[in-house]
């Protein structure tokens, strides 16, 4: 991995890290395990974000002060690309190449992710799944970088456990499918990693675990960059 950005290297401070589109933080709560100071920001206001937040339009907010950042979160709404909503008929933007379009403008690293709807409009992106950091869900979800930073794949372990369907019940011993107007939000929240979230957060969030991986890799490559 390489990464250019200049972020200081002083005894306890924490590199900053814009969450756009961040919902209610699953993505903000994983870097912010990874060691990020974090802000999100969201169109509609985020009472339960559990760290900084603004409300305002996200990408605008890029625009004006992703440059300000260490690093870019973005997570432009999926509804565009979602096998439910399609079946509903009902229409969402596609922001996806506007959000490229405002973090590549920064001059920052950034991820950006999405659904496996989405995936074909994504360039180049490593794919996350729960079996991949032990949750008991599969949940992928799509990750493109850019702005110098790159992410390996990891292995994709078989999936043998079988999956609830859509929104429905998990019997004993399966995987859950945390979608829709599904029952069990306690166990999604526990299975997840999600404590603080009610059902809309759970349905749309990424598992922390995810994006502690990346944040950890991007400081990873920092400080391979200065070591080199």
């Amino acid at each position: 991995m390489t990464q250019p950005t200049d972020i200081r290297r002083v005894a306890g401070h924490r590199p900053s890290l814009l969450d756009a589109f961040s919902c209610q933080g699953g993505a903000g709560m994983g870097y912010h395990r990874a060691g990020f100071d974090v802000t999100g920001v969201d169109k509609d206001a985020q009472t339960r974000y559990p760290l900084g937040f603004h409300q305002g339009d996200a990408i605008a907010f890029i625009r004006t002060f992703g440059a300000d950042f260490d690093f870019i979160h973005a997570s432009p709404p999926c509804q565009h690309d979602s096998e439910c909503q399609r079946l509903r008929g009902n229409p969402h933007p596609d922001l996806i190449g506007p959000t490229r379009d405002a973090l590549n403008a920064t001059g920052r690293p950034w991820v950006m992710e999405n659904v496996r709807g989405a995936a074909g409009k994504l360039r180049n992106p490593v794919m996350l799944c729960g079996a991949m950091f032990g949750i008991e869900t599969y949940r992928h979800r799509y990750f493109e970088t850019g702005g110098g930073f790159t992410l390996p794949q990891l292995p994709h372990p078989e999936h043998t456990v079988p999956q609830a369907k859509m929104g429905r019940p998990v019997p004993p011993g399966w995987y859950g499918q945390y979608v829709g107007n599904f029952s069990g939000v306690q166990q999604a929240r526990d299975v997840l990693g999600v404590p603080w979230m009610n059902r809309d957060g759970i349905r749309e969030c990424i598992p922390p675990a995810y994006s502690e991986w990346i944040g950890r890799a991007f400081l990873a490559s920092c400080t391979a960059g200065v070591a080199a």
